[in-house]
């Protein structure tokens, strides 16, 4: 389906059923039983993924199947991206949030550091797909030698930007026999053809990384922290599009808000726009891996876990997975002005129930608009979802999980008909098509 007939049909169908009266907000402190959505959730015969009814999925890639270059898919799938490549080809890089212990899929990728025979093994891996029959025509390790590779983003000029959360080190092994620190940002080429070494962007800051995104107006690169601490970071490359160059990090003040968690009472309210200001840093590289409370003691305003960041309409969307006064999860709305002086910043959705959203974790943008974020939560309750929350900030279930393990990694082909997602362990990616115009409005019981 095209773009805008995609978004032509969605934006009526919401407009209709607004106009009915079918859409209704949670009550405060209780799970709400009407929501807009794709249906109740059909049970899957395989159980594995529950989806709506006209919604199907396949898996394309799984961990340990062997892969082009000899190795074997490695576990722990986490963030990703989806790229179109010349040919009809789709290329996904995939995270791979492995630490030292964890097996590497194969001792394939020499000269990337090892010590007492062990390969420090997170990185990233290419999946290259057929763009019409999804059929896998290629896979392979495209970077090794980093460590707890979770999240990242997509950039405007066609790379993956890949994420450690870690901040491990020096001691931890790290490129050719080297020891260094971890908690840094890479750059993986989507048209890589092979294993890239891995060349940390210094001036992008050492922390605990989360998630990345660029703003193709400006260059300008969002960063989140997944500390219950953390801060929003701004980076201002020399060279738009050549992070290699430097740059300037900054974080986030939101004036007169300290603390966007509102763990201590309502701070923050939602919709109501707040202004944003940067703070410049010094001391990036962080070997006290203090970078954060540096920034807080400047003025920096407190974010509970910043996970998932994705691009919308001159506007970036990022969850705080464990923000709110419930403590399951908000996500904000930054604004970005022309010139990325005069941002506004808004607390776009905050979780009053579990079973309205629970730790949202990666996040992305749909082609309407929607957000689909994936939760991530290991508690009694054993699924994690798919949410979709619509522009108007109603959360809806799309997926149902029924593994006791997170997906991750949501991202959209470049047409809007397939949603990729990964199953964090062990690793499954699988794709994700249905009557995406098909959006409508319907009683889901979502205490069950």
């Amino acid at each position: 389906m095209k773009r805008r007939t995609f978004l032509n049909a969605t934006s009526m169908a919401f407009l209709a059923l607004s106009a009915s009266g079918c859409v209704t907000r949670p009550l405060p402190n209780q799970p709400f039983s009407r929501a807009i959505g794709y249906g109740n959730l059909v049970p899957d015969p395989r159980g594995l993924l529950d989806l709506p009814n006209g919604f199907s999925y396949r898996i394309i890639s799984s961990f340990g199947d062997e892969m082009t270059d000899g190795a074997s898919v490695p576990d722990k799938a986490d963030g990703m991206g989806c790229f179109e490549l010349d040919d009809g080809r789709l290329a996904l890089v995939r995270n791979h949030e492995l630490i030292a212990t964890d097996d590497s899929g194969g001792e394939f990728f020499k000269g990337f550091g090892k010590k007492d025979g062990r390969y420090i093994p997170g990185g990233t891996t290419h999946v290259v797909l057929d763009a019409k029959s999804l059929k896998v025509r290629d896979q392979f390790r495209s970077l090794g030698g980093t460590l707890r590779n979770c999240s990242g983003g997509v950039t405007p000029w066609g790379s993956w930007l890949t994420c450690e959360e870690s901040t491990a080190g020096p001691g931890a092994m790290f490129g050719e026999g080297l020891d260094r620190s971890h908690g840094w940002v890479f750059e993986v080429p989507a048209n890589a053809r092979g294993l890239s070494a891995p060349t940390q962007l210094s001036a992008m800051g050492r922390f605990n990384h989360e998630a990345a995104c660029v703003d193709p107006a400006t260059g300008f690169v969002y960063l989140t922290e997944d500390r219950d601490d953390s801060v929003l970071y701004r980076f201002k490359p020399h060279v738009p599009g050549t992070l290699s160059e430097g740059g300037r990090l900054q974080a986030m003040q939101v004036v007169g808000i300290p603390d966007l968690r509102n763990w201590s009472g309502q701070q923050v309210e939602q919709a109501i726009p707040a202004t944003v200001r940067w703070l410049d840093l010094d001391g990036v590289d962080s070997p006290k891996d203090d970078l954060r409370m540096r920034a807080a003691a400047r003025g920096a305003s407190l974010i509970a876990r910043g996970e998932g960041i994705h691009m919308g309409n001159a506007e970036a969307y990022f969850c705080s997975t464990s923000g709110g006064q419930a403590g399951l999860g908000q996500i904000f709305k930054l604004s970005l002005s022309a010139s990325g002086e005069t941002d506004q910043i808004a607390l776009f959705f905050e979780s009053v129930s579990h079973n309205q959203f629970n730790f949202g974790d990666n996040l992305t943008v749909a082609p309407n608009g929607h957000l689909i974020v994936c939760e991530d939560q290991y508690t009694a309750r054993v699924d994690n979802y798919l949410r979709g929350i619509t522009t108007d900030g109603y959360a809806y279930p799309l997926a149902r999980l029924n593994l006791q393990t997170e997906m991750a990694g949501a991202c959209f082909s470049p047409d809007g008909n397939v949603l990729f997602v990964n199953v964090y362990s062990p690793t499954k990616t699988l794709a994700i098509t249905g009557p995406w115009d098909q959006f409508n409005a319907g009683v889901i019981d979502l205490t069950a």
